[in-house]
């Protein structure tokens, strides 16, 4: 059983997804709908990711209801009208008549904040968006974006970003958890470079568990929700299983205490901590 974060609207948000971003496009649907078979409950998606329609054909036959769809604006078309009718658009894509969750990709440096959450207030007014959010928003802007959906009449629910043991920036985890806004951890195995460390080795042999599971559970115990993507059908079936388990927290505090900060992913859109804050500086 796969269990659900309240979020800050007061929808519920299954702890685990599948990311579809890099799904091998040719066998795009078939892994899409493999996953739902599965039992995957949770489709994360975005506009520029170009594979609404083949979402929409992967889902058909599967109540709506039981898949939380996730996708996300272009920051370049975060304009008030520009929204709207990308969100419209990518409803027609999905042939859905509703997001459970509609995020901004990035800050739009020289589009106010304010304008943004108007629109997603207005897709919420609408019925079109059941929860709002941003990805790659560093705590400068997630705390403006919070108050901008604030005095929009609305609440910030998510935010999405890269998150691994190789790159634990707790800094924005506790940002975003007393501003009530859940944390969704994109490139959760860092494309791979997980496999490569020692500490996450020793500790997938003391579970009994692949260093996949071992990962994916630790940011699930952070309060986590997370988006793994694989074209493998083992793998995807492997990643489900992180919920009848726990990291003991002398395995969390090692895995915390890991020195790598490694970005996998490098976007020129939004602000980037270069490097890692140790964690004795946490205060407790």
């Amino acid at each position: 059983m796969i269990p659900t974060y309240t979020l800050a609207s007061g929808h519920q948000m299954p702890a685990l997804g599948l990311g579809t971003a890099t799904v091998d496009r040719d066998r795009q649907v078939q892994i899409i709908r493999m996953a739902l078979e599965m039992g995957y409950p949770l489709l994360d998606t975005a506009d520029s990711y170009r594979n609404h329609e083949r979402i929409a054909e992967a889902m058909q036959g599967f109540p709506r209801e039981k898949v939380f769809l996730s996708s996300k604006v272009p920051a370049a078309q975060a304009h008030y009208d520009d929204l709207l009718t990308t969100c419209q658009r990518n409803l027609d894509e999905l042939q859905t008549d509703y997001l459970d969750m509609y995020l901004i990709h990035s800050p739009a440096w020289d589009i106010p904040l304010e304008e943004t959450f108007t629109a997603f207030a207005e897709t919420v007014e609408r019925g079109w968006v059941r929860s709002v959010g941003v990805s790659n928003f560093a705590e400068p802007e997630l705390g403006e974006a919070v108050e901008a959906a604030r005095a929009s009449g609305i609440v910030l629910s998510n935010n999405q970003v890269e998150l691994h043991p190789l790159l634990y920036d707790w800094e924005l985890l506790d940002f975003c958890a007393e501003r009530n806004v859940v944390v969704t951890a994109y490139g959760p195995l860092a494309n791979g470079r997980v496999f490569e460390n020692a500490t996450l080795a020793e500790l997938a042999a003391e579970c009994g568990r692949d260093i996949a599971q071992v990962s994916l559970r630790w940011l699930v115990q952070k309060g986590c929700v997370v988006i793994p993507t694989s074209s493998d059908p083992e793998h995807l079936q492997s990643n489900l299983h992180v919920f009848d388990w726990e990291l003991t927290d002398d395995q969390m505090a090692r895995i915390d205490a890991i020195e790598q900060w490694e970005r996998v992913y490098q976007g020129r859109t939004w602000r980037l901590r270069q490097e890692r804050t140790p964690i004795s500086e946490r205060e407790a």
